[in-house]
């Protein structure tokens, strides 16, 4: 093969290469992530126990799709009722809520990438609703999107079917680790009142399958948010293949 045609494949080559370049993203790259955090007091409101609203939260320029997603995902969990009808925009829950809020009321609102790995974003959303009563009501979600298929994924999509159950059972065993752990297995009471049970927070975190759960789900309100770990090894034959950190 001559010295000239060489040359000219490997111009095709490296056309071809800066054509995906130009029209697939690089998954391998974070996503940029931009802050956007504000926090409006009810109009006309001038004493120490105003109204409020807080929200931080992100923006992907890049990734519009994932945006609408973080807007629409806080606005369900700014939610009291959960057939309550969602603001169309998070400025419009803004004026709606400081409108209709007495005093000592506040809501928290915010939504924070916790990881980005393997093309997949997983964006971490926490809201706290204040009434003024001893506590308020905190919430939790995760959103683990895929930049590759442009969705967030279910527990069905992350799982190879047929394995709910198998997944499930490796849940039950990390709340048992965690039991031990947190030393509340030495308390027959405790395990009687908050057994195991099912959550709908997952997240494809680097590092471990994270399970978040609400308040007071499978512990007291004064233990938080617990948050369980399975390892990904013993997710083999459960867990998608492409779904292992690295193997994407």
């Amino acid at each position: 093969m001559s010295f000239l045609k060489i040359t000219s494949l490997a111009c095709v080559a490296l056309t071809l290469g800066a054509c995906q370049s130009l029209f697939q993203p690089n998954l391998r790259s974070p996503l940029t992530v931009q802050r956007d955090a504000s926090e409006l007091i009810k109009p006309g409101c001038t004493t120490d126990d105003c109204p409020l609203v807080n929200i931080d939260t992100v923006h992907f320029p890049d990734e519009p799709k994932l945006d609408a997603i973080v807007q629409r995902t806080l606005l369900q969990l700014a939610r009291t009722d959960s057939d309550a009808p969602v603001p169309p925009t998070l400025k419009a829950y803004q004026e709606q809520y400081l409108s209709q809020a007495q005093a000592r009321n506040s809501s928290y609102l915010q939504a924070k990438v916790r990881e980005q790995h393997d093309g997949i974003v997983v964006v971490e959303l926490s809201s706290y609703l204040d009434t003024g009563g001893a506590h308020g009501d905190p919430g939790r979600a995760f959103i683990n999107y895929s930049r590759s298929q442009q969705k967030v994924l279910t527990l069905a999509d992350m799982l190879v079917p047929g394995q709910e159950a198998a997944f499930w059972q490796k849940a039950e065993l990390a709340h048992q680790g965690w039991l031990i752990s947190s030393k509340m297995s030495e308390d027959p009471a405790f395990v009687q009142s908050w057994p195991f049970k099912k959550t709908a927070n997952i997240a494809l975190t680097y590092g471990a399958v994270i399970l978040k759960y609400p308040v007071t789900t499978i512990a007291p309100y004064s233990m938080g948010h617990i948050e369980l770990k399975i390892p990904y090894p013993q997710l083999n034959g459960i867990l998608k293949p492409e779904l292992f950190p690295g193997r994407s």
